[in-house]
């Protein structure tokens, strides 16, 4: 394994979602703190392993459609050995419940969670008999819900769900933790995902601000880290206030 800032032991991480938003923010965090990144998008975001050659750590991307098995298993097949798994992977969809088809029901849940379901499953599969940290992106959405993102919201629910019952079974040897950010400033918040009454909205926390992917990033670093031995099973809040569960 790998040493890393503050003495930390990282070792291999594998970054899904990797290409943009929170996941390159913890490409970037953990190449930075001297780990072996491995980053996967559905597309191989190439470009992450250019800007972070200065690093301490490596880089190597690789393509992977969480939503799907096969692309899953090819994916752990590359993989030798893995230390922790930072779970980014996700989509949001904005539509009203009486608007919202199956398909379209379908498709937040395969990514979201279908895609951690699979994911987690061989990322602890990888973990087994060594140990190792997995770090889940739920939401603060989970503990609120919103009107018109309810395929969103219960998939993200899901997540948190995942992350309780893993924690439990693969205990001691494992740690499973979630993180539920607030709003942050990726593009899942920009026009393309949600409409600007929403993304308004979302200022109307007590810190009165965005939050910024490295912000969630330095959180799943500590959760990787020495400091977070004692730490499984929770869902933590990167919130800015938006949710005090």
């Amino acid at each position: 394994m790998s040493t890393g800032a503050g003495g930390q032991d990282l070792g291999t991480v594998l970054v899904t979602g990797a290409a943009r938003g929170i996941g390159a923010a913890c490409v970037a965090a953990f190449a930075e703190a001297g780990a072996n990144v491995i980053c996967a998008d559905i597309r191989p975001p190439d470009a992450i392993a250019a800007t972070l050659s200065d690093s301490a750590g490596s880089i190597r991307t690789l393509a992977c459609d969480v939503a799907d098995e096969a692309s899953v298993l090819a994916l752990f097949s590359s993989i030798d050995r893995l230390d922790c798994l930072v779970h980014c992977a996700g989509i949001i969809q904005e539509m009203p419940l009486l608007e919202t088809s199956a398909d379209d029901f379908d498709r937040v849940i395969a990514v979201n969670l279908r895609g951690t379901f699979l994911v987690g499953r061989e990322a602890i599969r990888k973990m087994a008999g060594q140990g190792g940290r997995v770090i889940l992106i739920a939401s603060d959405l989970a503990y609120s819900g919103r009107e018109t993102f309810s395929a969103y919201v219960a998939s993200k629910h899901g997540v948190l769900g995942l992350a309780r019952s893993w924690a439990r079974e693969c205990a001691p040897e494992i740690l499973v933790n979630a993180l539920c950010p607030g709003p942050i400033d990726t593009a899942m918040l920009a026009a393309e995902s949600m409409s600007p009454e929403w993304r308004a909205r979302e200022l109307d926390i007590p810190l009165g601000r965005f939050g910024q992917p490295n912000e969630i990033a330095q959180m799943a670093l500590f959760l990787a880290g020495p400091g977070a031995r004692y730490i499984t099973g929770q869902g933590i809040g990167v919130n800015g206030g938006s949710v005090m569960p």
